[in-house]
């Protein structure tokens, strides 16, 4: 049977290279590399919200129109923008000693990445990577994981894992940035920690009261918040690779019935259930205010 070649959607052809730029047009100097450059620095100042086909013509001096003979949709450019936003993974991901040492290289390179580009993170992720720095970036994960022993289809979960708390730790960060307008942040900034310590008592939130006084939500504290997440992943793939880690295949599965769930009588057991584990908190939280009550009539 004689195979086809699939026909490219313009984005992902503009990406691979493989589609010409309009020969034609107002302005000859004019180009998608340099109109995918212009709509990342609208995008750098403002976030993705700036970028607009109007903001980007303006930039040229041309009409929005005149775009669109080098990029047929908004949707196209932002894919366009996320590939050259990514770039390619450092070499230094491959220099690592070890498969460990490179995937730790390569999770920071892609961090810094976002931490650059914050606007990556409102870019919704649809599926494969179909885009070479995206297919670049999972190369040379694969290639780090090369001597592990795994199957592929484990090792590209491994990948995704990671991508995962990468891309949750940049969300975590941009809050930061957003609430902070510009003052350096820890954990919390020092305003919040003052609050925490006038409003959080020993008698209503002993363990988040212990650990505000141990330090742990201090601005000035030096440790990393997200490196222990990040750090029990790749512990995870240690210990499996040591066999003191059950595999995922080698756990029994639990029975569940979805048709359960939607039983009526399942549903008011389940709302009965979070009724009293409501009821418990409110409980506990009298039982602390009448302990400190108490200790404090003591004391008088």
């Amino acid at each position: 049977m004689e195979s086809t070649e699939p026909e490219l959607p313009r984005a992902v052809a503009l990406a691979w290279g493989v589609a010409a730029n309009p020969q034609r047009g107002p302005k000859r100097e004019l180009s998608i590399e340099r109109i995918v450059d212009a709509a990342v620095e609208l995008a750098d100042a403002g976030g993705l919200a700036a970028v607009s086909m109007s903001a980007i013509a303006g930039e040229f001096g041309v009409t929005s129109m005149a775009l669109y003979r080098y990029v047929s949709a908004k949707d196209d450019l932002v894919m366009l923008m996320q590939e050259r936003g990514i770039g390619v993974p450092p070499e230094t991901v491959r220099e690592a000693p070890d498969w460990r040492s490179g995937i730790e290289v390569w999770e920071r390179a892609m961090a810094d990445v976002y931490l650059q580009h914050l606007w990556l993170l409102d870019v919704p992720i649809e599926g494969t990577p179909t885009t070479p720095n995206n297919l670049a970036w999972l190369e040379a994960a694969l290639e780090v994981m090369e001597p592990v022993p795994l199957s592929l289809t484990d090792k590209v979960a491994v990948s995704l894992a990671l991508i995962a708390q990468v891309r949750w730790e940049a969300h975590i960060v941009r809050g930061y940035i957003i609430a902070a307008a510009g003052r350096e942040v820890g954990v919390v900034d020092d305003q919040a920690e003052r609050m925490l310590h006038a409003l959080v008592t020993p008698a209503e939130f002993p363990f988040v009261h212990a650990a505000l006084l141990d330090g742990v939500f201090s601005a000035e504290s030096d440790s990393d918040p997200f490196a222990f997440g990040r750090d029990r992943v790749l512990d995870g793939v240690e210990a499996m690779l040591a066999g003191t880690a059950v595999p995922r295949e080698a756990r029994p599965a639990e029975p569940h019935d979805p048709a359960v769930d939607r039983d009526p009588r399942v549903r008011e057991a389940l709302r009965a259930r979070r009724e009293v584990e409501k009821a418990l908190r409110e409980a506990r939280k009298r039982e602390r205010q009448a302990i400190e009550a108490a200790r404090e009539r003591l004391t008088r």
